[in-house]
């Protein structure tokens, strides 16, 4: 995908994640002791900080039994040291309360990141056990933070007075003053009452939600006794589908699911009752165990919304955004929903051409799309995605790809670190350097699909980078490749390659930050800015110097023919109509979702999402949402509510930034180091436009969007 995913990972509130920033960061050095540290068991590894390099985790001698305990050690630890903030008898200061906040909960925050992190890439029983129990805790544990009148006493003394402090503390001040007033730190005791209940309760439905898709992953396959009719898949990947079916204990060919609606296997598979299975598999997974979830996840959010003041929750989300109000959301995306569909619909008519041409007389259906409009690209292209394929083997594309561009960007490379555990054998480690041989953090790659991991790809933290705590920053990618089967090469679709491209523009955003205070470091910006620097990086995969790198054909070593090079190229906007309406239909989705006032009913979720989509005339049927509703994890279980939009936002800057650096030369560190210092070391230090417009030297356009998604020539 153009766009690629990040993960629906089920955050702590106390976690920061990649793509879902506006949590809290409470970390403590170490040394700073409290009475509760002294009474823990040394056997636990989760209790103290990590000997390996960057505190990288212990992956080698962390048991799922250490968790339980270290969450509650964690918990009491932070609640005596922010008792001791709050009841501190001395006057408020940024550095006895503020400075002090960001130094809390050491022990909480390492159970946390590693947990819940782990708990996306391996998730089992017993994790999703430990997850229900412990997230409606978490929720507790921040609420009696963020609800405390007396602490929040505190905060508003020091917002009052802070005109004498330099840029970046005043910053943070207004950080905390905001999460205090956003948690409902002037509502009445009562009304507290009701936040409280209201976020034990979104906390138990999101854990239920991210757990059910876990478990339709499992449930929902499709076993194919004969393999006649896996017709238009090559060896290598019926092979794949039966070594899925080997592992799952079972005879035949097994079909899985990826995280969105559209399946990859329908490009290839011949039989059209078995695509239009695969098909209604997908887009009806989790129904019955998620409609009333999401239903219920929705209505809280907008009693939460109306207790703070707010009509509705999309209006309480983007109000911290960069977009300011759902109006504004609308406006950007109700702009291009006539120009995507009015292109899907041209592509549709090539596809109606391309199957009258074979003698069938039926209607494209969201099953026939993604098999005809290839049929249509190599018609149009001479392009044939089994032929492109043997150019881009991961390993290479990683190292000769990725890893090429980003030294000719940036001048970092990448040392494998195979001294360093890892959660699962075929997660790689590195370690990154600057071109003068200082060191910058752990990079992780975890590239393959497992049974027990999160759908899509996503980057996340380990660390996080901080000049406060003397942190450096360990990172990690996760893709979901199909594993092939053994002795086979991975070779990657385009779209992967994109993909693997896309998430190291999060690994760098988070790489490369040098800021003081954790809550401001890396990723932890509104999220219609982290997707910027993740897009940005997208379209060096096409750089000419950077793809003659790296697409050389697995066996031979051979470039990729110019001619083939030239026809990707060529065919790189292909199918944009139907990417872009199926992205906006899922954005438009998750805003009406959390547009309904308190006190709505919803007794069919199917009804809305139709309803939904024809208020905003994107209800075009061969076009799917990315995602229908029941697994929608950005909106009801990733941080996204009201938030997938920023995608498409975010593109605006990575379109506008790549189209700048590209007249300013392009792959030159000239350039990389210039939009490493203005934008990608900046964490949320300063307001983020700004950032933009100290790199760029203006606020971007919508120009080089259309014309990336091929809506403009």
């Amino acid at each position: 995908m153009r766009i690629s995913i990040i993960a629906a990972t089920v955050a702590a509130t106390l976690v920061l994640g990649a793509c879902s920033s506006n949590v809290v960061n409470h970390q403590q050095t170490d040394t700073e002791q409290t009475k509760t540290n002294m009474t823990m068991s040394t056997q636990n590894v989760l209790f103290d900080q990590s000997p390996l390099t960057y505190q990288a985790p212990q992956f080698d001698k962390i048991s799922v039994q250490d968790y339980e305990p270290a969450f509650e050690a964690g918990i009491t630890q932070h609640d005596a040291q922010i008792a001791a903030i709050t009841n501190n008898p001395a006057d408020p200061t940024f550095d006895n309360t503020i400075v002090a906040m960001e130094k809390s909960g050491a022990v909480l925050t390492r159970v946390s990141k590693t947990f819940y992190n782990l708990a996306s890439v391996i998730s089992n029983d017993e994790y999703q056990r430990i997850e229900a129990k412990i997230g409606p805790k978490l929720t507790a544990h921040e609420d009696n933070i963020y609800l405390d009148a007396k602490l929040f006493a505190r905060i508003e003394q020091i917002e009052a007075n802070k005109a004498s402090m330099n840029s970046v503390d005043q910053r943070l001040v207004d950080y905390y003053y905001n999460k205090f007033l956003r948690a409902g730190a002037k509502l009445s005791d009562a009304e507290k009452a009701q936040v409280r209940d209201i976020n034990s309760q979104l906390s138990s439905l999101a854990t239920d939600f991210s757990q059910n898709i876990l478990q339709s992953f499992k449930q929902d396959t499709l076993l194919v006794s004969d393999k006649s009719q896996l017709a238009g898949l090559t060896e290598g990947e019926i092979a794949t589908l039966a070594s899925a079916a080997k592992d799952a204990g079972k005879e035949g060919y097994l079909i899985t699911l990826v995280n969105t609606t559209r399946q990859p296997i329908l490009t290839s598979l011949e039989n059209r009752d078995l695509r239009e299975q695969v098909w209604n598999m997908s887009a009806n997974r989790a129904i019955d165990t998620n409609g009333p979830v999401l239903v219920k996840l929705a209505q809280l959010r907008a009693q939460k919304a109306q207790l703070l003041g707010y009509p509705t929750w999309a209006a309480y989300v983007t109000a911290d955004q960069m977009a300011q109000t759902p109006a504004a959301v609308y406006d950007i995306l109700d702009d291009l929903a006539p120009k995507a569909v009015d292109k899907a619909k041209d592509e549709a008519a090539a596809i109606q051409q391309q199957i009258r041409a074979e003698g069938q007389d039926f209607k494209v259906q969201p099953w026939d799309w993604a098999f005809y409009s290839e049929k249509v690209r190599k018609a149009k292209y001479d392009l044939d995605e089994s032929a492109i394929k043997p150019y881009f083997e991961l390993n290479r594309v990683l190292h000769d790809g990725l890893f090429f561009a980003m030294q000719k960007l940036y001048g970092i490379t990448f040392k494998s670190r195979k001294d360093l555990p890892v959660y699962q054998q075929d997660v790689q480690a590195f370690e990154v350097f600057n071109e003068d041989g200082s060191s910058i953090g752990l990079f992780y790659f975890d590239p393959y699909a497992r049974e027990g991991k999160g759908g899509g790809a996503w980057m996340d933290e380990f660390v996080t980078q901080s000049d406060l705590l003397e942190q450096k920053p360990v990172v990690y990618n996760v893709l979901n490749i199909p594993k092939p089967a053994t002795g086979q090469p991975t070779l990657l679709t385009f779209d992967e390659v994109t993909t693997l491209f896309h998430e190291f523009g999060h690994a760098a955003h988070g790489l490369f930050s040098q800021v003081k205070y954790p809550s401001l470091a890396g990723t932890a910006t509104a999220r219609d800015f982290v997707e910027f620097p993740s897009q940005f990086n997208e379209d060096w995969d096409i750089d000419p110097e950077v793809i003659a790198h790296y697409a050389k054909h697995y066996q031979t070593g051979e470039a990729i023919p110019k001619a083939l090079l030239n026809k990707l190229l060529a065919a790189h906007h292909f199918n944009q109509g139907f990417d872009t309406t199926e992205y906006l239909a899922a954005a438009l989705l998750d805003m009406e979702w959390h547009s309904i006032s308190a006190g709505t009913q919803i007794n069919d979720v199917a009804a809305f999402e139709q309803k939904a989509l024809a208020k905003h005339d994107i209800d075009y049927a061969p076009v799917p949402p990315r995602y229908k509703s029941a697994y929608f994890s950005h909106a009801f279980a990733g941080g996204y509510s009201a938030g997938y939009y920023a995608y498409l936002w975010t593109e605006v800057f990575a379109a506008d930034a790549f189209a700048y650096m590209t007249e300013q030369g392009g792959l030159k560190r000239e350039n990389g180091d210039q939009f490493r210092r203005r934008v990608l070391s900046m964490g949320n230090s300063q307001d983020l436009m700004q950032d933009y417009i100290d790199f760029r030297g203006s606020k971007p356009s919508t120009d080089a969007l259309l014309k990336r998604r091929g809506l403009k020539k």
